[in-house]
């Protein structure tokens, strides 16, 4: 049975090849968060090698990774839509854009890891299977670098619901867990060869999935063996006000949201506390520069302690050029700025508009002017506080790139607004990056949203505390103790990448050396 589904999906052309292409891919797409539905990647992942089987040329490899990447990134993203909608009258003619014209850029980084599959793919073999897995990793790394990267919705998101995988991210990194994911999942397809030795297919399959099964059971005695402490002497109080969009940005309600979050942050049991967080332009006004609104925002600092809230910052009065930063406040009880971050990798045509000269449409955030980046990944040294790395929205998602190398903090903390996204799955999307940073760096995350998800996650990746999606109040909690540097917080991504040529070395090698074997077989009778 297995065989006849495989000799169809191969025998495929024209339309009917790009549509199975794209619906295995929105299948696949089942398998992130919050959804988890593994066994529709496994689907996807052996359709896919099914159809590179029958492909003509590198075009037909092309086409088919980019039609399933289509199916994967539209689906998966289609989340979107909501950023747009919050003004639907200037941004909602950008939908179909931001859905379908985004999928098809990133399914690109697809097509191109099929593409280099398919300069070494033999249709049979089982060893193609890890070309696929080496060449799809590679294609992931270049998706997070190029055009100040994307690395959105990797494969390794798929495992978040268990502990035991996720370990695996503090050696190799999400990338490396993605490949193995690759492999483990599409190495099934090979069962259809009908051409290999039963034993060259079993081989592979089993090699597949020990694989993965290795780092799981490494990972559950991690798990065993592991149990951070909490860091003496802190105690986090986090806030979740759950404003709109709308409410966050009406003029008429946001001195009266700085108010509110006042008195969410001195509710009962705030003497106990020594830093209170805020989320992602918390304060949509200036704190630095407007002293009034920084007096009041300084209450819900806790005696002898801190608030760490998000807030504009801009260039202040006389100075010019003007500038406008997405920044991290640190203020005492008195009102003085103890600290400031200022966000580096800011989202395209969200805070700033790429190729502006060019382009007649306005950023999506609220404000005329373009943010201005700060300076990179930096360590933030507080009074009373262990050293911090501040992250700013979707900064989380940047493998080795959340913390300066050159001096470690104890912990990490993002602040984002996912107000922007809804209800959908894009909260719980970001909310897997947060998780997996935390295990590669052997570092806390201290996770502060608007409306949710809001968290604290140890070293290990487990959530000690949590607020959900669309709920509004308070999280007080304890700060995990951070790990020794993980394998990954030493080398960062180059472990990944050696992962994934080592893939397609080994994919390459046994493919020639199967190769050489049939031909030499005919001499030998």
């Amino acid at each position: 049975m297995m065989a006849r589904l495989a000799a169809v999906v191969r025998g495929l052309r024209g339309w009917r090849r790009h549509g199975t292409a794209t619906l295995l891919g929105v299948g696949a797409a089942l398998a992130l968060p919050p959804t988890h539905l593994v066994p529709a990647l496994l689907v996807g992942l052996v359709g896919l090698v099914w159809l590179l089987d029958g492909a003509r040329r590198w075009r037909g490899a092309f086409a088919a990774g980019w039609w399933f990447g289509l199916g994967w990134f539209a689906v998966g993203l289609h989340w979107i839509a909501h950023a747009l909608l919050v003004d639907a009258a200037r941004f909602g003619w950008m939908v179909p854009l931001a859905i379908g014209g985004l999928a098809a850029v990133l399914a690109v980084f697809t097509g191109l890891g099929t593409v280099l599959a398919g300069l070494w793919w033999r249709p049979g073999r089982p060893s193609r299977i890890l070309v696929l897995a080496g060449a799809w990793t590679l294609a992931e790394a270049v998706r997070g670098w190029a055009f100040t990267g994307f690395p959105w919705n990797q494969p390794a998101t798929v495992w978040m619901p268990w502990l035991a995988p996720l370990q695996a991210a503090a050696v190799i990194g999400a990338l490396g867990l993605s490949a193995l994911t690759v492999l483990a999942l599409a190495a099934p397809a090979v069962l259809a060869d009908a051409g290999a030795p039963r034993w060259r297919r079993g081989g592979l399959v089993a090699l597949a999935l020990a694989a993965l099964l290795v780092p799981v059971a490494w990972g559950q005695a991690r798990l065993a063996r592991l149990d951070p402490p909490s860091v003496e002497g802190m105690r986090l109080r986090l806030v979740q006000p759950n404003y709109t969009q709308a409410e966050k940005w009406d003029p008429t309600r946001r001195d009266l949201n700085l108010l509110d979050q006042v008195e969410m942050s001195r509710a009962p049991g705030f003497q106990a506390v020594t830093h209170v967080i805020w989320s992602e332009t918390a304060s949509v006004f200036a704190l630095t520069t407007d002293a009034e609104r920084r007096r009041l925002v300084a209450t819900a600092a806790p005696p002898g302690g801190l608030l760490l809230t998000g807030a504009p910052r801009v260039t202040p009065p006389g100075h010019d050029p003007f500038e406008v930063w997405n920044s991290l406040v640190a203020l005492t009880p008195t009102a003085s700025v103890a600290g400031v971050y200022d966000k580096h990798h800011l989202v395209p045509f969200g805070e700033y508009v790429p190729f502006r000269d060019v382009l007649p449409i306005d950023k999506i955030t609220p404000g005329g002017a373009d943010f201005t980046p700060g300076s990179g990944p930096r360590t933030l040294r507080l009074p009373k506080t262990p050293a911090l790395s501040p992250l700013i929205c979707y900064e989380v998602i940047f493998a080795g790139q959340v913390v300066d190398g050159r001096d470690r903090p104890a912990w990490m903390v993002n602040v984002t607004n996912d107000a922007w996204y809804g209800l959908s799955p894009g909260p719980f999307q970001h909310f897997a990056s947060a998780r997996l940073r935390a295990v590669e760096e052997g570092l806390p995350l201290v996770r502060v949203a608007n409306t949710g998800i809001s968290a604290v996650i140890d070293p290990l990746g487990r959530v000690t505390g949590r607020l959900d999606l669309g709920t509004r109040g308070v999280l007080d909690a304890d700060l995990p103790r951070a790990l020794p540097p993980t394998l990954f917080a030493r080398l960062g991504t180059l472990a990944p990448l050696a992962l994934a040529v080592a893939l397609l070395a080994a994919g390459v090698s046994m493919g020639l050396w199967a190769g050489h074997r049939a031909r030499a077989a005919p001499r030998r009778s």
